[in-house]
Formats: structure tokens, sequence, C-alpha cells
């Protein structure tokens, strides 16, 4: 599995599996969870509803993950996660790693070959970009050692900013 670093517009990436740093509602929100549902088109919305209607009617736990078709997206597949919201008192970093680990073994029974992930954590729940690279990068090697056969080939770290940019391409030099 190879790992590329970009900044970028995530709701852009031609890749199987676009991970969605959600809320628990999974309704929405800001940041990167609304840029998503704009460009997925209310469908995304009408999906979500769905899944908090027969399957998640407490919302999506906090490290859990949930697949949805990405519909106008130009991926297959949207991964919705719940990172801890560093801000209101959840700092468990554990939480955080399991974000990025469950969406990796979600998009791999997916079958999917690539995945592009944002900064789960770092925008509006205030986690300091280089804890949340050193959580994805955690998460990378665990799930390298536990599939060494998954179907991924590449997953994509797109960060908005150059200075998010920076601190994930330092730390996750040695996946490189």
């Amino acid at each position: 599995m190879r790992v590329s670093v970009l900044q970028g517009d995530i709701t852009q990436r031609r890749v199987d599996v676009v991970v969605n740093a959600a809320n628990a509602s999974l309704l929405g929100g800001g940041g990167v969870d609304g840029a998503l549902h704009r460009a997925a088109g209310p469908e995304l919305l009408a999906a979500c509803r769905e899944l908090r209607a027969m399957q998640l009617p407490h919302g999506l736990q906090t490290g859990a993950a949930v697949a949805t078709p990405a519909f106008r997206l130009p991926a297959r597949w949207v991964i919705h996660t719940v990172g801890p919201n560093r801000r209101a008192g959840q700092t468990n970093r554990a939480l955080l790693v399991s974000c990025f680990s469950e969406s990796l073994r979600l998009a791999d029974s997916l079958a999917a070959g690539t995945l592009a992930f944002p900064a789960v954590g770092a925008g509006a729940y205030g986690w300091p970009a280089a804890a949340v690279a050193q959580a994805a990068l955690d998460a990378v090697v665990g799930f390298r050692a536990l599939h060494p056969a998954s179907s991924l080939e590449l997953v994509e770290f797109v960060l908005h900013t150059e200075e998010v940019e920076a601190v994930f391409r330092d730390v996750l030099e040695p996946l490189r």
C-alpha cells in the first residue's frame, strides 16, 4: 500500500473511497463534512438519514466508521467516521487512531483500491495536526501488519492547507 500526502480539495479526488470527518448525527456540518455533503448532493443526506433510522438511531459512535454511496462525488463510497472532540474534553487518542483504522478496515471490506483521508479531528475538534498525523501513521502501520493482502493500493491524505500538509508530510515520511 502506497501512501501519498497532498494539499487539495478532497471532494475532487477520483478515488474509490473518500473519508468524511463526520459528526455523530451524520446529517452534515461544517468543514470537510459540509463540503462533502454539498458536493455529493442531497442523496448523501438522504442515505445518512436512512442509516440513522435503520441502523444508528443514536448516531455514529466516536472512532467508528460507516459507508454510504458517494452519489455526485467522483468517488464510489463515502466512509463517515467521527473523531473525538478534543475541545469538548474527548482526549482519548485511541479513538482518534480508531477513526483511521476503522476506515481502512471498512474500505478493505468494500474491496477499495484507493482511499482519501482528510485530517480527521484537526479542524473544529481541536486536535493538533501533528497528533492527527501520528494517529494516522499508527493506524496505517497497524493495518499493513494485520492485512498484508489488502485490496488497498493507495491511501492519500488530502489536506486543506499547506501548513497541515507539511506536518503530515513530515510525520508520514517513513511510509512513503
